[in-house]
């Protein structure tokens, strides 16, 4: 057992003390300069910082229905490991993006509040939390450097006191303006691969012009001693936790609102020390909008604030400038972003006194997921196996994530198309007769589809649910989470109508008769999962093919004689993927065509490449296999040794090939067969 200071060495020694310093870098205003010429990114502005970061990440582009989507790898929460990211909102995080690259070429949107809008639990807390931890670690990055500075100012004693500037600004704005270009295109490169241009605009902070202008009057307007003089140039690491750079603001009940809690307030132990209360020095400059200065302020549920603070927003976002209690207008540079949720912006809408608060957002709205495969991604990283003692039964987060989904899609107004099928087109699956137009007119005539339906925080309070009453069991199926999503839908709180209700509980019907052809079809498989048998029975099928399209015959190999192809066998394969009789030619040239072009490319053929025909393999095998096994023996508990020996192989398969327990595959096994006890054998 180590000694207590032992192991402090061993802590002592993971500190990395090289790059503490880097971090806490110091240096003189010359110092800043010769930075700023090597890496001009120092001098961004909060938006060119954010866009530059969302960026650094990389993207990722990909076709969705014909429409080009960029993925912005940052919004994978590479910051957290993963912990907050953000699934299927690729299209909305897209136009926020392009805010943020907007603001940054200074096209207006700069000047404007960015609202993020939309249902509960969509993940609008989430984005700006991301942007928030980027922005910090960004600023700790090599690329994401950022400066500001101290004033020394001496005392009596002869002694100096460090004045950190208290609203964190950029150093270059102890230069005069009128020779901020002059001096910018002297440091600046010529050129530059950035989509914006580099502009120092604004003024200090009420402290530092009283120091500036007292150390002007000293020093009969010899800037060049204040600067080499009085300023040491630090390195700026944004933290919300330290208040520096990173604020966020929350509304309490109208009683407890001070708009002082945006812009700061006098400081009245120092009013005696400095004469009055006009004095910067007697001000403390840590309200939210101060202190997130250079970097993002949030405004969490940003429409139920108080008049008197919407008045501060606007000037905020669309001046740039804030006004702190008895001091004129101070610049500011940060990015304001809040979120709200339907209700509190409809009231917006109907409020004609909010016209301006409307005229000065900029509203992204952000939605529920609409795509199945996204939505349980959210569930699987919740419900981590590694993390969770319980075995939850393979679909059992996919069935939950469906029904979710679900719920957010509007009917298709075309009758030949379920709620359902246009989930599954949602989610990039191809469906029979279906195209990429399909999808596209799908979306274009949805006009509020992910803005309303049931939200994911549902959805895991009823897994938790199963989790905990189930506890005993050892695991949790699709049927024990169904019955939870069934049951709380009595008591939840957002939905306001019957109607809406019973279209939930439908949906669930919906949901557990895809979950039972999901589970006949997995058991299918597992039962003819004989390779050598299915391979066998595909030759066969391709050599009567091929006889039947060239109008040959087929040897048999058992007479040796010719004979003609077997029609019996190619229908009874056909028809488990309902080819009709009227298209089966069809079917078998694009078969044999298929194989041809293969052999073109010199590959060889192979029945799992073609969907379609592995899925009606496997079905006929299974046909041919089933009455061998006895499932349906399993219901009446009388099962003989022979049979049990192959139902203990199928039950193995589905241990071993699709991710079940000992007793969640006893369990689909024994649902399986109560279906085919009543007769319900019928195929997908």
């Amino acid at each position: 057992m180590p000694h207590g200071q032992e192991l402090l060495s061993k802590i002592g020694s993971k500190f990395d003390r090289k790059r503490f310093k880097e971090l806490n870098w110091e240096g003189s205003f010359s110092d800043y300069l010769e930075l700023v010429s090597k890496n001009p990114d120092t001098i961004r502005t909060a938006f060119q910082r954010v866009y530059d970061m969302i960026m650094s990440y990389g993207t990722t582009e990909y076709l969705d229905a014909k429409k080009r989507i960029n993925h912005y790898h940052f919004f994978d929460d590479p910051v957290g490991n993963g912990q907050d990211a953000v699934y299927g909102l690729d299209v909305p995080l897209m136009k926020l993006v392009n805010l943020f690259r907007s603001a940054a070429q200074k096209y207006g949107t700069e000047r404007r509040v960015i609202l993020l809008h939309g249902p509960v639990g969509s993940s609008k807390s989430t984005i700006v939390r991301m942007l928030k931890k980027g922005l910090e670690a960004y600023s700790r990055t090599d690329e994401g450097a950022l400066y500001t500075f101290s004033w020394v100012i001496p005392k009596e004693d002869g002694s100096s006191e460090i004045v950190p500037a208290p609203m964190n600004e950029e150093p270059l704005l102890l230069i005069p303006k009128e020779m901020r270009e002059d001096l910018l295109g002297q440091l600046l490169p010529k050129k530059s691969d950035k989509p914006y241009r580099y502009a120092v605009e604004g003024g200090l902070s009420p402290v530092s012009r009283y120091y500036l202008h007292d150390l002007m009057k000293r020093y009969d307007g010899d800037w060049l001693k204040i600067v080499n003089n009085h300023i040491r140039v630090r390195r700026l690491l944004l933290s919300e936790q330290d208040r520096i750079g990173v604020g966020t603001f929350q509304p309490k009940d109208e009683k407890n609102q001070d708009s002082t809690e945006l812009t700061g307030d006098v400081n009245y132990r120092k009013i005696a020390e400095y004469g009055t209360d006009s004095d910067p020095r007697a001000f403390n400059f840590d309200g939210e909008f101060n202190i997130a200065n250079r970097g993002l302020i949030e405004f969490i549920e940003v429409l139920k604030l108080d008049v008197a603070f919407l008045y501060d927003l606007l000037g905020a976002s669309q001046e740039h400038s804030i006004k702190p209690k008895k001091f004129a207008q101070t610049d500011i540079d940060e990015v304001i972003i809040g979120h709200t949720n339907e209700p509190e912006y409809r009231k917006l809408q109907n409020n004609e006194y909010m016209e301006a608060l409307r005229d000065r957002t900029v509203k992204v709205d952000i939605p529920y997921i609409t795509k199945m495969s996204e939505e349980v991604k959210i569930y699987r990283k919740h419900y981590d196996s590694k993390r969770i003692p319980i075995h939850i039964a393979p679909h059992t987060l996919e069935v939950a994530a469906t029904w979710a989904v679900l719920t957010r899609l509007e009917e298709p107004s075309q009758g030949n198309i379920t709620t359902l099928q246009k989930a599954k087109l949602y989610d990039g699956r191809s469906m029979p007769d279906y195209t990429e137009d399909t999808i596209v007119e799908l979306r274009k005539m949805a006009k509020r589809e992910g803005m309303e339906g049931i939200s994911p925080r549902y959805i895991q309070d009823k897994i938790s649910n199963a989790l905990v009453r189930y506890a005993d069991e050892g695991h949790i199926n699709p049927f024990m989470v169904m019955n939870e999503l069934e049951a709380g839908l009595r008591h939840h709180s957002l939905i306001t109508n019957e109607k809406d209700r019973e279209r939930f509980r439908d949906l669930l019907s919906v949901i557990k008769q895809e979950y039972e052809d999901i589970i006949k079809n997995e058991v299918q498989r597992a039962i003819s999962a004989d390779e050598e048998a299915i391979q066998k029975l595909c030759a066969n099928y391709v050599d009567n093919v091929k006889a039947y399209t060239l109008k040959e015959k087929v040897r048999n190999p058992y007479t040796g004689h010719f004979e003609e192809p077997d029609e019996r066998l190619m229908r009874s394969i056909e028809e488990k993927i309902n080819i009709p009789d009227s298209r089966k030619d069809d079917f078998r040239r694009e078969i044999m065509n298929y194989i041809g072009a293969l052999a073109l490319e010199g590959k060889t053929f192979n029945y799992r490449s073609n969907e379609r025909l592995d899925r009606a393999l496997e079905m006929k095998l299974f046909e041919d296999q089933k009455d061998a096994i006895k499932l349906t023996s399993l219901v009446s508990n009388v099962v003989d040794k022979e049979a049990q020996k192959k139902i203990d192989v199928v039950k193995e398969r589905l241990i071993k090939n699709y991710g079940y327990n000992e007793q969640s595959a006893t369990d689909v096994l024994n649902y399986v067969a109560s279906i085919f006890a009543r007769g319900d054998s019928k195929e997908r």
